[in-house]
Parts: C-alpha cells; sequence; structure tokens
C-alpha cells in the first residue's frame, strides 16, 4: 500500500481518478489534480515546504519531487509528465511539459510551457526554458525550437497514455494481491 502522511498536520490532497503505486511515497504538504498517477517508487515529499501538481500530470517510476525549507517550493502545472527517476526540486513546471527520465531540475528553475527536457538533463538552479523548446545536456542548454506538431504529438501524446495506463489500474485492491 502506498505511503501517505501528513507533516506538520498538512495531510496530501488528491484529486479525482488519480492512480497511486503500492509502493509510492507522498508526504506533507502536497495538492495534487485529477487524473494524475504516481508510479512505482515515486516519492513527493512535501515536508519542508509545498508542492502543487495540476491535472493529467504523471510522475513515473522512481522519480522525486521535493524543494527547498521555507526557500523554494514546486508548482507543476497541467499535462506534465515526468520520466523514470527524474529528480524536480524547488522549481516551477508551467503546462504541457515533459521532463525526461532521469533527468535533474534544480531550485529556482522556470520551465515555460510546450517544452521538453531531454533525458538525463540536468537544468542548473535558476535556468529558464522558454516556452516551445527542447533543453539538453549537462549543464542543459537550448538545442532546438519544438514545432507545434512535436508538442501535440509527444508531449500531449505522453500525458494521455498515462492517463489510459492508470486506468489500467482502477480495480487495483491491496488485499487482493495479497491473497493471490
Amino acid at each position: 500500500m502506498a505511503t501517505i502522511l501528513p507533516v506538520l498536520g498538512k495531510h496530501p490532497q488528491m484529486g479525482s481518478d488519480c492512480f497511486i503505486a503500492p509502493n509510492a511515497t507522498i508526504v506533507g504538504d502536497v495538492v495534487m489534480g485529477d487524473e494524475c498517477s504516481v508510479w512505482f517508487n515515486a516519492v513527493i515529499r512535501g515536508d519542508v515546504h509545498y508542492i502543487k501538481i495540476g491535472n493529467k500530470v504523471n510522475i513515473q517510476d522512481g522519480a522525486i519531487i521535493h524543494c527547498t525549507y521555507q526557500k523554494n517550493p514546486t508548482e507543476i502545472g497541467n499535462r506534465v509528465s515526468i520520466g523514470h527517476n527524474a529528480m524536480v526540486h524547488g522549481c516551477t513546471i508551467h503546462d504541457d511539459v515533459l521532463i525526461g527520465m532521469g533527468s535533474i531540475v534544480m531550485d529556482r528553475c522556470v520551465i515555460q510551457s510546450n517544452s521538453i527536457i531531454a533525458a538525463g538533463a540536468v537544468l542548473l538552479e535558476g535556468t529558464v526554458v522558454e516556452s516551445g523548446t527542447i533543453y539538453a545536456g549537462v549543464p542543459a542548454k537550448k538545442v532546438k525550437d519544438l514545432s507545434p506538431d512535436m508538442v501535440h504529438t509527444e508531449i500531449d501524446r505522453i500525458a494521455n497514455n498515462y492517463v489510459q495506463y492508470a486506468s489500467w489500474f482502477k480495480d487495483y485492491n491491496h488485499n487482493n494481491f495479497l491473497k493471490q
């Protein structure tokens, strides 16, 4: 069963039709919108500041969402995909963004809408990603502009796919699996 705990009297809040994997962890001041999914071994720690997550956000396996104590909350818009083992810390991510697998987004970064952070990229503290661009590398830099078609074929597709994948677990009941 997922670990969902209050911290200092602040309880995680989830919208409707969310899937939380049985070994995911969500603690503290976390507010999540509708049709979100938090996958296996993902951690969302709203213990030192708040975390706001929009609608249709997927936080994939092993990803970590955290903040900086009393300084930098984490705010994530709508239709954001956070790839496997990515780390998102004390930053702002606008709507329609893809954060690639294994990437790191550090404090005070701002990722504007319709953008992609490539797998393995490291956004140094305070980086601002322009709307409609792809950033890649260590440290991450702009590598190209995104076409409107790519926004819809990649960013929208992945966000919608994860809503579908989460629906496969609608009948998940932890006790039923223990009996098998």
